[in-house]
C-alpha cells in the first residue's frame, strides 16, 4: 500500500491546464514550443512535424502541428477538437488541453476547461482582447477556474514594446476581477521564437516576471475535483442543492460483488478526502452507514483523495445502486427535482421554456423540462439581461424541473456534483453544459472585495 502522503504529493505535482483565446492568437504554437523546449518530443515526432510543414510550403517546423493532429486542422491551420498532451518536468507533471478558438467550437473549449486547475490565456498583442477571448474567459470563470496565466504573444512583431503589452494586460485584469478570478500572471512571449516560454528572454529587459513554464511550476494543482469552483462570491442557494463546501461525494458508477460475500461501490471521489470509519449517507434514499474499507487501483488505503477512483465497502448491507451518491453526513445535500443553473448552450435550435431534454448528472441520466430561461449573459458588459431563449454559444440562467430527484451541490462547492450536461432526447447529441447556481461574477466594477483594486499574485 502506498502511503497517502506520497499519493498526496503526486496529486500536488499534477497540474491540469487549458489554453484558451481567440483563433490565430497562437495557442497551439505556444504549447508546441513548450513541449519542444522541455524535450518532450521524440526525434521521429519532430521529423514528422518537419514533413508536414514542408507539405504546406513552410521552410521551418510549424510547432502548432504538435497539437493540431487532425488532417483537417493541419490543412486549415486551426484547432477543431481539444488536443490533450502530457508533459513532465523535474518539478511537475502537466496535462495540457489545447482548446479551439473558433466560435463554432466553443463547446470543445468548455470541455477542455471543465477539469482545469488554471487556464493559459493567449492573446495576440496586436489584435488585443477580442470577443472570443472574453467569451472563453467567461466560460472558464463559470467553470470554476480562478487562476490565469496570460501569454501576450507575438511581442516580436511589435518590437517588444512595453506600451503595447501593458494595455492588453490591464484590460484582461479588469475582466478577470469582474469574473472573480483570484490571480493573474502576465508574460510577454513570442511562441514562434520561444522567448519567455521556457527560457528567459533578453528581448524585454523591462520584464522581470516568470516565464510561462515558471508560472506553471508555481501554480497550485489538484483544485478541480476538490472544494468546488472556488468562487469567492457568486451566491448559492435557490438550486435545491444545499451541501457544504469540501464535503466528500462519491457518485456510484459500479456495484461489484466481493469474494466471500458483500458488495463494493466504485466511483470517482470529489469534494474532500474519505477515510475508514467516516459516517456516510447514501442519497437520494437517505440510508446511513460507515465506511469500513477503501481501495484504489494500488490496493487498500487509509485515505481516499479527491479525483481518485476508489472502491468503498460499507458496514451495513443497504441498497446502493449506480447513480446514487455516497456523501459525508456532515454537509450532505438535499435531493431535489428543481434546479437553477448557468447554461452554456451549444444546440443548433434555441433553448426555450417547456422543452424537454435528458440531463446527465454524474452517473445518472434523467428526463428534464425547461421551466424558464431567466436571463442571458452579455459577454461584453457581463450584465444579465432578460431573455426568453438561448441561441448557439450563448450563456444564461435557466430553471429546470427533473423527473427524478438529483443529488446536487452548488457548483461553487463541488465542480463534479454541481454540474451536468444537457442531451437532445432525439439525437443523443450534447447540446449544453450547466453549472448549478447563479453566475460566479463577484463584482461589477474594477475593485476587489477589499477595495484594493489589485489581483493576488499566482499561488497566493
Amino acid at each position: 500500500m502506498a502511503p497517502s502522503s506520497l499519493r498526496d504529493a503526486s496529486t500536488s505535482q499534477l497540474l491540469r491546464f487549458a489554453t484558451v483565446g481567440s483563433v490565430d492568437d497562437g495557442k497551439s504554437t505556444l504549447i508546441g514550443r513548450l513541449l519542444h523546449d522541455t524535450k518532450q518530443l521524440a526525434d521521429d515526432h519532430i521529423e514528422a512535424l518537419s514533413s508536414a510543414s514542408r507539405r504546406r510550403g513552410l521552410s521551418g517546423v510549424d510547432l502548432s502541428f504538435v497539437t493540431d493532429g487532425l488532417r483537417a486542422e493541419r490543412e486549415q491551420g486551426i484547432t477543431i477538437d481539444v488536443a490533450y498532451r502530457y508533459a513532465s518536468t523535474p518539478q511537475r507533471k502537466l496535462i495540457i488541453a489545447d482548446c479551439p478558438g473558433h466560435l463554432q467550437y466553443t463547446r470543445n473549449m468548455a470541455t477542455g476547461a471543465s477539469t482545469a486547475d488554471l487556464v493559459v490565456v493567449v492573446v495576440d498583442v496586436a489584435a488585443g482582447v477580442r470577443d472570443q477571448t472574453r467569451r472563453h474567459l467567461c466560460i472558464a470563470a463559470l467553470l470554476g477556474v480562478r487562476h490565469l496565466v496570460v501569454a501576450v504573444n507575438k511581442m516580436d512583431l511589435v518590437g517588444w514594446d512595453r506600451n503595447a503589452f501593458e494595455p492588453v494586460v490591464a484590460e484582461l485584469e479588469r475582466l478577470a476581477l469582474r469574473l472573480g478570478v483570484e490571480s493573474v500572471v502576465a508574460v510577454p512571449v513570442s511562441a514562434l521564437r520561444g522567448d519567455n516560454v521556457v527560457e528567459k528572454s533578453g528581448e524585454a529587459p523591462w520584464y522581470e516576471g516568470p516565464t510561462v513554464l515558471d508560472a506553471l511550476h508555481q501554480a497550485e494543482a489538484g483544485l478541480w475535483a476538490g472544494g468546488g469552483g472556488g468562487s469567492s462570491g457568486g451566491g448559492g442557494g435557490g438550486s435545491g442543492g444545499g451541501g457544504g463546501q469540501g464535503s466528500a461525494r462519491l457518485a456510484v458508477q459500479i456495484v461489484s460483488r466481493r469474494p466471500g460475500g458483500g458488495r463494493a461501490y466504485a466511483g470517482m471521489l470529489s469534494g474532500s478526502s474519505l477515510h475508514p470509519g467516516d459516517e456516510v449517507v447514501v442519497l437520494p434514499g437517505g440510508l446511513r452507514s460507515v465506511v469500513v474499507e477503501l481501495s484504489t487501483l494500488g490496493g487498500p488505503v487509509t485515505e481516499a483523495l479527491p479525483s481518485e477512483s476508489v472502491s468503498v465497502v460499507l458496514q451495513d448491507d443497504i441498497d446502493v445502486s449506480r447513480g446514487d451518491v455516497i456523501s459525508a453526513t456532515e454537509g450532505a445535500p438535499s435531493p431535489t427535482n428543481e434546479i437553477e443553473a448557468v447554461v452554456c448552450w451549444f444546440g443548433a435550435e434555441p433553448l426555450r421554456a417547456r422543452q424537454r431534454y435528458h440531463i446527465k448528472h454524474t452517473t445518472r441520466v434523467v428526463m428534464a423540462e425547461v421551466r424558464a430561461v431567466e436571463s442571458r449573459l452579455d459577454v461584453e458588459t457581463l450584465a444579465l439581461d432578460g431573455a426568453e431563449s438561448l441561441s448557439d454559444n450563448e450563456i444564461g440562467v435557466v430553471r429546470f424541473v427533473v423527473a427524478t430527484e438529483l443529488v446536487i451541490d452548488a457548483y461553487r462547492d463541488n465542480r463534479v456534483t454541481g454540474s451536468f450536461i444537457i442531451i437532445d432526447s432525439n439525437s443523443n447529441v450534447t447540446v449544453g453544459a450547466a453549472m448549478v447556481g447563479p453566475p460566479a461574477i463577484v463584482a461589477t466594477n474594477d475593485e476587489t472585495s477589499d477595495g484594493s483594486g489589485a489581483l493576488a499574485p499566482l499561488g497566493v
